[in-house]
């Protein structure tokens, strides 16, 4: 794994705020991405940083985003693992107090972090969930087959985990920073169902976790394939349950 670094010698402070994208050939849409992020986070936080953690991009992702001239932004190269393992590389590298991992097609509107820091803190809360099917939320252009396919895995995932969350896979989570280090230096799934594998773990150690309505709209050019990664998601459940049972998961 590599690091470029760009927030190093010129920072002003430790980060407030730490903010991971996780990348996988994002080169149209990774620079307007940044620019959300900075524009609504910098009126909020003077001392924040954003960690782009790119999980081997063969386009030109990676060059588009180390041409920046951002001072408070890393950029966290390796092979591809998969998204699971992209997310874990970034979160390791934060500095922040609180650490937000968000997907680069921003279906979840970083405006809606506001709303989960809140709830965070007013829950005394060491993890706070985006969730697009709790009472509250706003859903766009979802279709049938996606919504019918999460309410099938959700279901699976109380029956067989009995994991209370309506959504346990919005890319969109907040984290305390001692609550991030902990949950993902154990965390192992490097697929889709790494959200999973966390709030489960999360929930063993007795950490406490508020799920947040959000706003959420399916983004052009989504990288889940809806019956491929339900296959692999499936799969991961019984490599969960032996992480489980062999231990791997004490905090």
């Amino acid at each position: 794994m590599d690091s470029y670094r760009q927030w190093s010698e010129n920072k002003i402070g430790k980060p407030e705020l730490s903010v991971v994208i996780p990348t996988y050939n994002e080169e149209w849409r990774i620079i307007p991405t940044i620019g959300a992020i900075a524009s609504a986070v910098s009126e909020t936080y003077a001392n924040w940083e954003l960690i782009i953690s790119d999980d081997g991009s063969t386009d030109e992702t990676v060059k588009l985003v180390t041409e920046l001239p951002l001072i408070n932004m890393r950029v966290v190269t390796s092979v591809n693992t998969g998204k699971g393992g992209a997310v874990r590389r970034g979160v390791l590298e934060a500095e922040g107090d609180l650490v937000l991992f968000a997907d680069a097609d921003q279906a979840t509107p970083i405006e809606q972090l506001p709303a989960m820091i809140k709830m965070l803190e007013d829950n005394n809360a060491a993890v706070a969930i985006g969730s697009r099917s709790v009472d509250g939320a706003s859903v766009a252009n979802k279709s049938a087959f996606r919504e019918l396919l999460s309410k099938g895995l959700q279901t699976i995932v109380r029956l067989g985990f009995r994991l209370p969350y309506q959504d346990t896979q919005c890319g969109f989570k907040l984290f305390t920073r001692d609550a991030a280090k902990k949950l993902f230096s154990v965390q192992k799934i490097d697929g889709f169902s790494f959200d999973l594998e966390l709030l489960y773990i999360a929930r063993k150690n007795g950490l406490p976790v508020v799920e947040v309505p959000v706003e959420w709209h399916d983004a052009p050019g989504s990288k889940v394939s809806g019956s491929r990664d339900a296959l692999r998601f499936l799969g991961d459940l019984p490599v969960i349950r032996k992480n489980s049972l062999q231990g791997a998961y004490v905090l």
